[in-house]
């Protein structure tokens, strides 16, 4: 029977007191020498317990960083849009002298070139580009077609006017141009 008590950790009162390794893995001796044995549901619990505070903390830990990356980005975004902005600032306020002076048409049709001029060179700073239109071939990826023109000076499927300018900046597109496109009848027949 000694053999079978071993397997079990359970040990006869007359054994000595000193513990196993095995003995102390498993459990602790009592002062009757039986080696009480840890309760798994409680191992388990404990366990589980732990998991879920290390699962908490990391989710918590997860949000966090979420949070401040938005944070963050909205930040830039800001710091984009002032910086844009702020190079915009002398245009609004030329056009704001304009409509408070007291001159002719034609004065005021100068001043108002000059701030085109003004915006365009604004522009070319954020590398901003207008969209290549008149005599160009008809682009969908940056034309927008708002109608045709029957001209046969020109080759057909190109663009004859330009109605809104567009804008890229680099290669993205920010805005398509407005065009109207060549319908040659001379070319369409042949």
């Amino acid at each position: 029977m000694a053999k079978h008590e071993e397997d079990y950790g359970v040990t006869q009162a007359g054994d000595s007191d000193v513990l196993t390794a095995e003995e102390t893995q498993a459990g602790q001796k009592t002062e009757e020498g039986v080696v009480e044995m840890p309760d798994p549901l409680a191992e388990l619990k404990t366990e589980r317990d732990q998991l879920i505070d290390r699962l908490a903390r990391l989710q918590a830990e997860f949000d966090n960083a979420r949070k401040r990356q938005e944070r963050e980005k909205q930040e830039f975004r800001d710091y984009a849009t002032g910086s844009v902005v702020e190079q915009f600032l002398p245009v609004l306020d030329n056009f704001a002298l304009a409509l408070s002076a007291n001159a002719s048409a034609e004065q005021l049709r100068t001043g108002v070139e000059l701030i085109v001029k003004q915006m365009d060179e604004t522009l070319k700073q954020l590398q901003v580009q207008t969209v290549p239109t008149v005599g160009q071939p008809f682009d969908p990826r940056v034309h927008e077609a708002l109608g045709t023109v029957e001209r046969d000076d020109l080759p057909d499927h190109s663009v004859a006017e330009e109605i809104r300018k567009g804008y890229k900046i680099r290669e993205r597109l920010l805005r398509p141009a407005m065009v109207r496109v060549v319908s040659n009848p001379k070319q369409t027949e042949a």
